[in-house]
């Protein structure tokens, strides 16, 4: 009898390896023929600090319950980021709608300098340690994670495109 309380104990112990965090909370309020009718929208960050980070909105008539939904949804829409060390690859925009995000790669010990909780939130959540960014144009959260979103997929290292091009850099430059 112990033996298979102890295997189902076993069983149900899950290691969250992923850290969240709440960026926003928006009460949305729908009018109808008997009053109003008030809802949460929740919009969640998820991320290993490894290089692996997705996010959503969860919807639901309590706050609880919006935050659930988005955190589930992030889990599903993880994206694996291609990183430099503590900081990024190269310089890049990332654009969606009318947001614009400038990153820009930094040296070691210069920290994340970033103008809003939405844009420092990804970028911890992440794994960089050292960044300087730029927002232009719209600032509400939801785009500003977005454009970063765009932008963080849109790097590539070294390695990765070598890959691509199916050359050797190192080779290369011994030719020439």
């Amino acid at each position: 009898m112990n033996i298979n309380k102890k295997n189902q104990s076993n069983y149900n112990i899950k290691k969250n390896i992923f850290e969240e965090k709440v960026i926003q909370i928006n009460r949305i309020t729908k009018v109808v023929k008997g009053g109003r009718r008030f809802r949460f929208s929740a919009l969640v960050v998820v991320g290993d600090k490894k290089g692996k980070v997705g996010f959503a909105t969860g919807k639901a008539q309590e706050i609880l319950d919006a935050i659930r939904k988005a955190l589930e949804r992030a889990k599903k829409k993880l994206v694996q980021i291609s990183l430099s060390g503590s900081t990024i690859p190269h310089e890049v925009i990332g654009k969606f709608g009318a947001s614009k995000t400038l990153l820009k790669p930094a040296y070691k010990g210069t920290g994340i300098i970033a103008g809003g909780k939405a844009a420092r939130t990804v970028l911890e959540l992440v794994g960089v340690k050292d960044i300087l960014t730029k927002s232009f144009g719209s600032r509400t959260s939801i785009n500003v994670i977005r454009a970063i979103m765009q932008g963080l997929k849109s790097l590539k290292t070294p390695k990765d495109i070598e890959r691509i091009r199916e050359i050797s850099f190192n080779s290369r430059i011994k030719k020439e």
